[in-house]
């Protein structure tokens, strides 16, 4: 009898635990139909609202109206949109960032909309993110802080930061992830694949599917914790040279998937001229830093902190200088060496305005006849000042507002180029857009310094690459040699655009010794113009041909 009545427990105790696992299974499925259905009856309100006033035939392209009527259409569609990722939150917002960050890519209504999300994602109640931390770290909030700031200093799509202080008086940053935004995931990744699958299915020409394809790989990296850690740590080591960049150590004691405790930064957004200006820190040092910072990432390392928002970077002033402090390692691409030195060449015949070279190596980036969209997407510029050199040609508010306004019409082909690209290429187009809204913000725009930089970071890229081919010292001397001259032309090339973008002429009357200036000036410019080339130094041939021992 006692037998029996054991395993009538053990029967009951595991039916018990199976209903339990059912009913919170259960409990995901509705949310996740929930989540669902909002989602699928947006989808049909933004698809309605498209083919009532765009398609059906009331109001053409040729129309007086048809401007107004698609940025109405636009405006529309994307409120729909903002409401859906506040309301859903967790992966729904981050794609909603994501969009917000694709400036010159998408429609200016579908941007200026989704914006707000950097700045203002739903917040996690503090007794469910006290849970989380309990879970996770087998201890109560309590014993591990002295103190716990409850309002959180930042809230994004995935997690919040709250400062801390530890038991040892260290204060701390401690990043919480929402409570259910890994659970309903997976959920919302096959609601979004299949919404975008019937978007597509029914306008043709607008293909998101990299969208979603780039979701559905980077989420699951961005949900582990550990892994941003381990992002951190390899890129602080990367960058040790740089004694002005910043990434705060990780406490690997208190750090699981779900929780991450890192030293606490203080510093003013990146976007915040007014803090700079109070501050007493030079904006085109700051641009020209983070310039610097990114453009060694992408083309000599190869490894790119991809989400470079105002909110994940901080300057500050130390010793007179400014300090940039890079946080959120979540997310980061790894871009082949292939990719690397392809997209280096691609950037130097930009710089050197080579239309037949921008054609080259566009289409072996995979998008052919729409090389030129492709230039226009990479730089933020119009082609009209690729063509001429943007080096040559300033950035006007004219050529801004022409370029947001033309994405809307070009938005086919748009959509046609992201489909097209290698897939690491749609987190630098992310990456190239919100650092040019940091420009806009700092007013550092017009600097030189930028193509300047990064040039110099192609041209190692490159000459890197040669040197993996060289098979002996002799061959491995000539390209380090070469490298230096090829580095020694853009040094010249500097004072080539200075001259060209200032006057120095006022400089030389205000010197006593103007006369012998003036000569001097003029012979450093005559040296420039003998050394270059249609008065570019990147049109250097050795850069595209390989050498070999």
């Amino acid at each position: 009898m006692a037998s029996r009545m054991l395993i009538r427990l053990g029967l009951l105790g595991v039916g018990g635990a199976s209903i339990t696992y059912n009913v919170d299974e259960l409990k995901i499925a509705a949310v996740g139909a929930q989540r669902f259905g909002r989602a699928v009856v947006t989808v049909t309100k933004i698809v309605v609202d498209y083919r009532k006033s765009l398609y059906s035939g009331s109001v053409t392209p040729a129309s007086d109206n048809y401007a107004e009527v698609k940025s109405q259409t636009h405006l529309r569609s994307a409120k729909h949109l903002l409401d859906l990722c506040c309301l859903n939150g967790g992966a729904f917002v981050k794609v909603g960032q994501h969009l917000g960050s694709l400036e010159y890519l998408l429609p200016v209504e579908y941007v200026n909309t989704m914006k707000v999300l950097h700045s203002s994602a739903p917040k996690s109640p503090l007794e469910d993110v006290y849970k989380v931390i309990e879970k996770e770290l087998k201890c109560k909030p309590e014993e591990l802080f002295v103190e716990f700031e409850p309002e959180p200093l930042g809230a994004a799509s995935l997690a919040q930061v709250h400062r801390a202080k530890l038991h040892n008086g260290q204060e701390v940053a401690v990043k919480v992830q929402h409570p259910s935004v890994k659970s309903h995931s997976k959920v919302d990744m096959k609601g979004m694949e299949l919404l975008v699958g019937i978007v597509s299915r029914i306008f043709p020409e607008f293909r998101f599917e990299w969208l979603v394809e780039e979701m559905k790989k980077n989420l699951p990296k961005e949900l582990n914790f550990t892994n941003e850690a381990q992002n951190a740590e390899k890129v602080a080591s990367q960058f040790t040279h740089l004694p002005w960049l910043k990434i705060p150590a990780i406490d690997w004691s208190l750090t699981t998937d779900r929780v991450l405790v890192m030293e606490f930064c203080e510093g003013g957004q990146v976007n915040d001229r007014n803090y700079m200006i109070t501050q007493g820190i030079n904006t085109n040092e700051v641009s020209e830093k983070i310039g610097k910072l990114y453009s060694e990432m992408i083309f000599v390392n190869g490894y790119v902190h991809c989400d470079p928002h105002p909110g994940n970077v901080l300057v500050k002033k130390v010793n007179n200088e400014a300090q940039i402090i890079l946080l959120d390692h979540g997310l980061y691409t790894n871009l082949t060496s292939d990719f690397r030195v392809t997209y280096s060449k691609f950037w130097l015949s930009i710089l050197n305005a080579n239309l037949n070279e921008i054609r080259q190596y566009g289409t072996e980036l995979g998008v052919g006849e729409l090389y030129g969209l492709f230039a226009c997407m990479v730089t933020g510029r119009s082609w009209n000042s690729i063509a001429k050199g943007i080096d040559k040609m300033e950035r006007s508010s004219t050529e801004q507002n022409e370029i947001k306004a033309s994405a809307a019409s070009y938005l086919p082909q748009i959509s046609a180029v992201l489909n097209r690209v290698p897939r690491q290429m749609l987190l630098i187009f992310k990456t190239n857009d919100l650092l040019r809204g940091i420009e806009f913000s700092l007013n550092t725009q017009e600097s030189m310094k930028s193509f300047i930089t990064m040039s110099r970071c192609c041209i190692r890229s490159l000459f890197a690459h040669q040197r993996t081919l060289c098979k002996s010292t002799l061959c491995t001397v000539r390209v380090s040699i070469a490298e230096t001259w090829a580095q020694f032309k853009i040094s010249l090339y500097t004072l080539y655009l200075l001259y060209l973008h200032s006057n120095l002429d006022c400089l030389a009357l205000e010197r006593k010794d103007s006369g012998w200036f003036q000569v001097v000036q003029l012979m450093v410019l005559n040296l420039c113009f003998c050394i270059f080339s249609k008065h570019r130094p990147y049109q250097e041939k050795l850069l595209n041909s390989p050498r070999e021992g």
